[in-house]
């Protein structure tokens, strides 16, 4: 994660900009956030930090009501990460992103295609510390491990 805020220096504008969107999102005002969010999207999509898109395009797939639309930003939150440079920067990402993929595949009825993304979830959660983010991620990659299984409901 250290490696990855090198490229997009703390403080900067553009973080800034997502975390106050997020903190609308947060508190109720999805349309604004997500209003927000495509604006400063459409600001940095060709020339901005892969750090940035990344973490822009996995905050605008919270935001969309459509799950077609939600897969979309989630795969362009994944490519972003592919893009950022150091060894621990894009490992630290995956998993959560591999299994937001996953999950949106499952909502659109994409069993396989939800399968394998969750496979490179269980892949790369081997980057993940033995931290709270770290067990989340643990936790959901089970529990949607679980859901295809037809052990438990989504």
């Amino acid at each position: 994660m250290a490696e990855a805020r090198q490229q997009a220096p703390e403080g900067d504008a553009v973080l800034t900009r997502i975390g106050q969107a997020v903190m609308l999102h947060r508190g109720g005002d999805r349309e604004e956030a997500r209003n927000r969010l495509a604006a400063l999207w459409r600001e940095i999509e060709r020339d901005g930090a892969p750090f940035h898109r990344c973490a822009l395009a996995h905050y605008l797939a919270d935001t969309q009501d459509d799950p077609l639309d939600e897969l979309i930003w989630d795969l362009r939150a994944l490519a972003a990460a592919d893009a950022l440079t150091g060894a621990l920067a894009p490992r630290a990402f995956l998993p959560s992103l591999h299994l937001n993929v996953a999950a949106g595949h499952l909502r659109l009825g994409q069993e396989e295609a939800a399968r394998a993304q969750l496979a490179l979830a269980r892949e790369a959660a081997g980057a993940l510390g033995e931290d709270p983010y770290g067990d989340g991620v643990r936790a959901a990659i089970l529990r949607l491990t679980l859901v295809l299984e037809g052990a438990v409901e989504d």
